[in-house]
């Protein structure tokens, strides 16, 4: 019990003379060491690298997951070393709700077709997703906490270290100017001494760690490569599986067809015309281009006309193209050659 009072009490005793030296100092009444200037460079470096580290961490975490009680709710199951339970993304869930969609309004219908179509699609976007969240915070996410929550803590008690040996220090070289007695001045010398190795020897240690700073910038340029790759694969992967949904779409019934056809019907009866595909025929050769509004356009993606009203496509080739009043905005009339049809305006790339 003596023991424990006698150590707390010194404890205290070390305490108070650091917050006196401290206090002296930022009043002026006490001389402060300096540390050397590549040394302050190095601390600066590394509050720099912990100040940005944190800052890309938390918006990348933000940015892979938006949700904010589902950040929590998987840091409390990393915290209890824990598998979290698998989230469908918003993208899956989609998906599935299209393909729902679909049983009920007939898969052998347009939108019903459709809808499988677009929700198969979105499925497999939303996988892609799964897998990219998974990849990037493994590569990217643990090793930028894994600094923050390992290395820098080292640094910051080592630094805390060295500015409580840094108080000391100085703490003795302030009692050795006051002393007045030579036994006092030894004893202070020798305090001085003391204080001066210990803190040579703590200075180097955190000069090792400030110093790794520089392994952790080229750790942490390996992991933004690796985030990077991963987000080119997982959007190449996005663009692929809607390249392959627009093709598919260019391959169904077309709704917006299928009602133009049910108008012409009705045309071709009240006026006598011979049959629904002529008036569609005679609707687009009456379209005139207008003198100005025609453009060049490069086709991206093959597309097979759905009827007669349509123009078929074939990849990089060169049409013309204009939009006459009341067209629906997803279409133009497409021109090469004598051959003219409405095309669809996701398939061209329009050229100036």
């Amino acid at each position: 019990m003596d023991f424990n009072v006698k150590k707390l009490a010194s404890g205290a005793g070390v305490f108070f003379t650091r917050a006196v030296q401290f206090t002296e100092e930022k009043l002026g009444q006490a001389e402060k060491t300096e540390l050397d200037a590549h040394f302050e460079n190095l601390m600066s470096r590394a509050d720099c690298t912990k100040l940005w580290t944190e800052k890309i961490y938390r918006q990348t975490e933000a940015l892979l997951q938006p949700n904010p009680s589902a950040r929590i709710e998987e840091f409390l199951y990393e915290k209890l070393d824990r598998k979290a339970p698998s989230r469908i993304t918003n993208g899956e869930l989609l998906g599935q709700y299209m393909l729902d969609a679909s049983k009920e309004f007939g898969p052998g219908t347009p939108y019903g077709s459709t809808l499988i179509e677009v929700g198969e699609c979105e499925r497999r976007l939303g996988a892609a997703e799964r897998e990219f969240l998974q990849t990037s915070a493994i590569s990217f996410l643990t090793p930028l906490r894994n600094f923050l929550e390992g290395d820098w803590r080292t640094i910051s008690k080592e630094r805390r270290l060295l500015e409580n040996l840094r108080l000391d220090l100085d703490a003795c070289k302030t009692r050795l100017k006051k002393a007045k007695v030579a036994e006092a001045k030894a004893a202070a010398e020798h305090e001085l001494r003391v204080a001066q190795t210990e803190f040579d020897r703590q200075a180097e240690v955190t000069r090792l760690l400030l110093e790794g700073i520089s392994s952790t910038h080229v750790n942490h340029l390996r992991c933004l490569h690796e985030f990077v790759e991963a987000q080119a694969a997982y959007y190449k992967q996005c663009h692929f599986h809607m390249q392959e949904l627009q093709k598919e779409l260019g391959r169904l019934p077309n709704a917006f067809a299928l009602n133009t056809h049910s108008i012409a019907t009705a045309g071709s009866a009240s006026e006598g015309l011979s049959s629904p595909v002529e008036t569609d025929t005679l609707k687009i050769e009456e379209v005139q281009a207008p003198a100005t509004g025609t453009r060049k356009a490069k086709v991206l993606y093959d597309y097979d006309a759905a009827d007669s009203s349509e123009l078929s496509l074939l990849a990089d080739e060169l049409i013309t193209v204009y939009t006459v009043p009341g067209m629906d905005s997803d279409w133009l009339i497409g021109e090469r050659g004598n051959q003219k049809g409405k095309v669809p305006v996701t398939y061209l790339e329009l050229l100036s």
